[in-house]
C-alpha cells in the first residue's frame, strides 16, 4: 500500500520574506562595531497535526559574522510548544526553556565567519491536542543576538496545524465487490472526504460526523475488474490522504 501526504509532518524552510510583514527598518551594532541594518529577516514554516510534534528550520541569516555567546531565540506560538532540539553540530549547544515556551541556540565556538551563514537550525514543536486544523498559531517568532544581546536579525515563524490523515476501512480488500459497494472509514470532524478511483476520478463523497466516522456509496457504478480508492479530507484550507486500498469489482 501506497501513502499520499498532503498534508506535511516535518517541513523544510518555506521562501524568505514571506512569512512576516515587511517593515523592520531598526540598527543594530555587528560584531565588529559597524551599524548591522535588521533588514533580512530569519524565516521558518511548517504544518503539524493537533497532538503532534514537527520540525521547524530556521534560516536566512545575511548578517555580519557573530562570535562565541552569539544566540539564536524562538519564542514558541500560542498553542504549541518547543519540546526538542534536534541539531548537534559542534560548537553549538540547544536549551529549551522551562515548559517549552522558547528555545535557543548558543554559539561557543570560534568559526565565527559560518557559524549561523548557509546553515538552517531545527527545533521541535508539539502542538495542542486541541488546535484547529488549518489555522495558523500566532507570535512564534525568532530573533538572533550577538554576546552583548544586540539583536541583529528578526524573523517569524508560520506554524500551521494541519489535518491528521483520514482512514478508508471499507470496502474490504480481497473479496468480489458489488459494483456499488458502501466505502467508510474515519476522519477529523467536519472533514469533508473525497473517495477517487486509481485516475483520481471522484467515487463518493460524505463529511465527517461527530464521531470522525463517515461513510459513502458511488453514485455511478464501478467498472468490472480490479481497482483502487483512496480517500482525502479536507478541512479549512488544508488537506490528507489515506492509504490506497486495492479492491476488485465482480463482472
Amino acid at each position: 500500500m501506497s501513502r499520499t501526504w498532503k498534508t506535511m509532518i516535518l517541513a523544510a524552510p518555506a521562501v524568505a520574506g514571506a512569512l512576516l510583514a515587511a517593515g523592520l527598518t531598526g540598527m543594530a551594532q555587528a560584531a565588529g562595531g559597524s551599524p548591522d541594518p535588521v533588514g533580512h529577516e530569519l524565516w521558518a514554516s511548517a504544518t503539524i497535526e493537533p497532538g503532534r510534534a514537527g520540525i521547524v528550520h530556521v534560516g536566512g541569516y545575511e548578517g555580519a559574522p557573530l562570535g562565541a555567546g552569539s544566540v539564536l531565540t524562538l519564542t514558541a506560538p500560542a498553542g504549541a510548544r518547543v519540546t526538542g532540539m534536534p541539531f548537534a553540530a559542534a560548537g553549538f549547544r540547544g536549551t529549551v526553556a522551562v515548559g517549552g515556551a522558547s528555545a535557543s541556540y548558543a554559539f561557543e565556538g570560534t568559526a565565527a565567519a559560518t557559524a549561523w551563514h548557509g546553515r538552517t537550525f531545527p527545533f521541535v514543536l508539539t502542538v495542542a491536542p486541541d488546535a484547529e486544523p488549518g489555522t495558523r498559531l500566532p507570535d512564534c517568532t525568532l530573533a538572533l543576538r550577538d554576546a552583548k544581546g544586540t539583536v541583529h536579525q528578526r524573523g517569524g515563524c508560520a506554524v500551521t496545524v494541519g489535518l491528521p490523515a483520514p482512514t478508508l476501512s471499507r470496502p474490504p480488500s480481497g473479496v468480489a465487490l458489488g459494483s456499488a459497494p458502501e466505502t467508510s472509514g474515519t476522519a477529523y470532524p467536519g472533514a469533508q472526504v473525497t473517495v477517487v478511483d486509481a485516475l483520481e476520478q471522484e467515487v463518493c463523497s460524505a463529511t465527517a460526523a461527530p464521531d470522525g466516522t463517515w461513510s459513502c456509496v458511488p453514485g455511478v457504478a464501478l467498472p468490472a475488474g480490479p481497482g483502487l480508492l483512496q480517500a482525502t479530507a479536507t478541512l479549512n484550507g488544508v488537506s490528507a490522504t489515506s492509504e490506497q486500498i486495492a479492491i476488485t469489482v465482480a463482472g
